[in-house]
């Protein structure tokens, strides 16, 4: 449980949180082949839980379903490792026919630096490029052609159970500032409970903590501030949006919004403030959501929230569409393998994954129905209040890193501010 991007192992710290949290809450082709092709592909990903693999098969045979005398054929290969075994695979020219990778650039499994080498196939379909969203187009674009297509859509913000806070007095929705949710975690506290829970001691909570609030202080104003880091036109450090989101971690901190030891905490804090009802939310993506309320056997109604902007800033919406599929140049069957991404991104495939998972369909619109977790945020994404996972556009994976690590050091004591993000513009390069 978007680079840099989380990492994939990031990204896997995430899933693996909701299982102990249960009580919280045709013919030629361009790779040169001709004639009939085979019609069995292979369709490989690294599966973190029985959920995400049965989401995964799933996709395989409701396009088999459709497609009949298709056959996919899935791999579930080690979690831990699928970075680097995917890529090992890429490279040696033995990839399967198609295969979970991650949109953008900056990982070791990302679509875009294989498809500037020529390693993965250019799918070359107008459905294809109509149903990926504006937002999540330059993940998957290379030099004009479209060479993979997104799982779905998340949320990176709070996994927040609001029956239990209001149980509390404590009142939070979609438009609550960070001043006012401030305000009240004096309340929380005086109650036995914490607003929020911090893995403080993981760049990865620290991370999607701060990213989700730079969304609203950096990204909202200006949407392209990544292209215009790219050409040394802003910094981290001279944009005031990333100074304010940083200290407004601070100050989350000096008023007790997370729990004690946060500092010092690991995912085992989230997992057991959760299951003993002393945390009201904590930042994940927001599929969490749905695992966590599976696993509680239906006793717990879980929301996803945005985390709110300081008062006077919009709050947007911090999305990303970074997990997606993608197929081997060296495919034999390039139209089957074309067609099965060309399902995963319809209508009727991204309902599938998404009734799964828990995710967003990302081809979703004001009228679509959206999983009941997000109906606190369905006006927002009408409004199109919306910014994508900034790090997926980020040149390298340390960047991330430092960020979380950075926040960490905030709040010890033992970095500033300033010094954190000098050290975000000096591993951009």
């Amino acid at each position: 449980m978007k680079h840099t991007r989380r990492s994939r192992t990031a990204r896997l710290a995430w899933l693996a949180i909701p299982v102990a949290t249960g009580l919280l809450l045709a013919g030629c082709s361009s790779s040169g082949t001709t004639g009939k092709e085979p019609q069995t592909i292979t369709f490989a990903f690294g599966a973190t839980n029985d959920q995400d693999k049965a989401a995964y098969e799933g996709l395989a045979k409701a396009f088999e379903s459709e497609n009949k005398g298709a056959t996919v054929t899935t791999e579930n290969l080690p979690t831990q490792s699928y970075g680097t075994t995917i890529a090992t695979r890429v490279q040696g020219g033995n990839a399967p026919d198609t295969f979970y990778a991650e949109g953008g650039t900056g990982q070791s499994n990302s679509i875009l630096p294989w498809a500037k080498s020529g390693l993965v196939l250019p799918l070359d379909d107008a459905s294809i490029k109509a149903n990926i969203p504006d937002s999540a187009k330059s993940l998957y674009t290379y030099n004009g052609k479209i060479y993979g297509v997104p799982l779905g859509t998340q949320l990176n913000g709070v996994i927040y159970n609001d029956e239990l806070a209001q149980s509390v007095g404590v009142k939070i929705d979609a438009t609550t500032s960070l001043d006012d949710i401030i305000a009240q975690c004096s309340k929380a506290r005086a109650a036995g409970k914490t607003i929020y829970g911090l893995a403080g001691s993981t760049f990865q909570n620290n991370g999607i903590l701060a990213v989700a609030l730079a969304t609203s202080t950096v990204y909202g104003p200006n949407k392209n501030w990544n292209a215009d880091r790219a050409k040394n036109k802003v910094t981290f450090a001279g944009t005031k949006g990333w100074t304010t989101a940083l200290e407004s971690i601070k100050k989350m901190y000096d008023a007790g919004c997370f729990q004690d030891g946060a500092t010092s905490a690991g995912f085992d804090a989230l997992t057991n403030g959760a299951s003993s009802g002393k945390i009201l939310g904590f930042f994940a993506p927001s599929a969490a959501a749905q695992q966590i309320m599976q696993a509680a056997g239906g006793h717990v109604k879980l929301v996803a929230l945005p985390v709110g902007a300081p008062q006077g800033t919009k709050t947007y919406l911090s999305l990303s569409a970074d997990q997606g599929v993608t197929a081997s140049a060296k495919t034999k069957s390039p139209k089957l393998a074309t067609d099965f991404l060309k399902y995963i991104v319809s209508d009727k495939g991204q309902a599938e994954y998404s009734k799964q998972v828990g995710t967003i369909p990302v081809n979703v619109s004001a009228t679509s129905t959206l999983l009941p977790q997000y109906a606190g945020i369905k006006d927002e994404m009408a409004k199109n209040d919306t910014r994508g996972y900034a790090p997926t556009e980020w040149p390298n994976a340390k960047i991330y890193t430092d960020l979380g690590n950075g926040v960490q050091g905030i709040l010890t004591g033992q970095m500033t501010v300033k010094q954190v993000l000098q050290q975000m513009d000096t591993d951009w390069g």
